[in-house]
């Protein structure tokens, strides 16, 4: 049995985030990470006096990267690197202050933790991640979710799983949802556009991803159609051709993968195309429709997992398993001009609602009470 941490009994004003995700390749996880920090940072530099906290991002010395975050600096600590650092070193570096991790794991050592999990997909789609991660992460997450003192997620969905799974208690769970403001950030990198001979809303935007969840095979098929031939799917991402032929999927011509592409490429396809399409089985959260929808890119997602409470009435929705309603939505936006000029209104409207400094806000709220909560019991249950 883990031995509990308890914190002193002094009130905690310093407050460390787990920076284990700079060691990695950049994943929509990690820029949620570095979203949420920034915006923290920002709005703890608009306080004043006690109620302002003296911020750092706790690493360890193998990082790829070094974010400069306004008022956070980033502090390479240890001795140890990967799960080693954050479960060895990492409590006994800030066993001072109170520790956020940002992306789904941390040390079970500590107790005056707040801790997000975006979702529970290692649980409903165990076939998109290896035997070896998903055992870790229900082993750790089940003593997470008993330990720390706040588990915030992203979405009322994936707070009703986590939930559900057991991994915690419905009055230890809080939803910080994402923002999508940053896109706005970079402008549009449109020499892509020319480099691929793409034509203005000829052309859907989709990721490329072989996690089963993802169902892009499912958008595979929907461009073989012949009633799709004179559209372009465009795929975003790691994954290429010969990953989805391995796997038994056939790739039609009108099919491009361009790979990693830059922020400020990725803003100019979602500006031009004529919709993202989404077909995810489940999504925590779904960061890629709000993104193109804030651009007034329309979506085309499935109603599934945490889409249809993120997209709301703003998105356009096809059932994940059949080629028809995608096909009838996608040539409806081609062919009704009103109807998608509407659509990109309704898309820009709803999105602008999901910022930074909103969860930064609610993520303060979540600190506040932690604390208050430390200074009146020197024991966290």
């Amino acid at each position: 049995m883990v031995a509990r941490q308890e914190p002193s009994e002094t009130k905690a004003t310093n407050i460390a985030f787990n920076g284990k995700f700079l060691t990695a390749s950049p994943t929509g996880v990690h820029r949620v990470a570095d979203e949420l920090i920034k915006a923290y940072c920002r709005l703890n530099a608009e306080k004043s006096g006690l109620q302002r906290h003296v911020l750092s991002v706790a690493a360890p010395k193998n990082i790829r990267r070094s974010p400069a975050y306004e008022g956070a600096p980033v502090v390479r600590r240890g001795v140890l690197t990967w799960q080693f650092w954050e479960q060895i070193d990492l409590p006994f570096l800030t066993k001072n202050e109170l520790l956020i991790n940002v992306c789904n794991l941390g040390p079970i050592a500590r107790t005056f933790a707040i801790t997000m999990m975006h979702d529970a997909q290692i649980y409903s789609n165990p076939a998109s991640y290896s035997f070896g991660f998903r055992n870790w992460y229900k082993i750790v997450w089940r003593l997470i979710g008993r330990r720390h003192d706040k588990i915030i997620t992203v979405s009322e969905f994936s707070k009703q799983e986590l939930i559900r799974r057991g991994i915690v208690a419905p009055e230890n769970i809080s939803v910080v949802p994402n923002g999508v403001d940053h896109v706005l950030d970079t402008p549009a990198d449109t020499s892509i556009v020319q480099r691929l001979g793409l034509n203005l809303c000829q052309f859907v935007l989709g990721l490329a991803n072989t996690q089963e969840h993802k169902n892009i095979s499912h958008l595979l098929k929907v461009f073989s159609d012949e009633r799709m031939s004179h559209f372009t799917l465009v795929l975003v991402g790691r994954a290429t051709a010969e990953d989805f032929v391995r796997d038994g999927h056939t790739v039609p011509k009108n099919v491009v993968f361009v790979g990693t592409i830059s922020d400020g490429e990725f803003r100019a396809l979602m500006e031009r195309a004529l919709c993202l399409a989404f077909p995810s089985l489940t999504e925590g959260f779904g960061l890629p429709p709000l993104e193109a929808m804030l651009l007034g890119c329309p979506a085309v997602v499935s109603p599934c997992g945490a889409l249809p409470e993120v997209c709301g009435e703003a998105a356009i929705y096809a059932e994940p398993h059949d080629i028809e309603p995608w096909i009838a939505a996608i040539r409806r936006l081609d062919s009704d001009k009103l109807q998608y000029a509407h659509l990109r209104d309704e898309a820009r409207r709803h999105a602008s609602g999901y910022t930074w400094s909103r969860s930064a806000q609610i993520l303060d709220r979540v600190i506040t009470d932690a604390l208050e909560r430390r200074g009146r019991d020197s024991r966290i249950p």
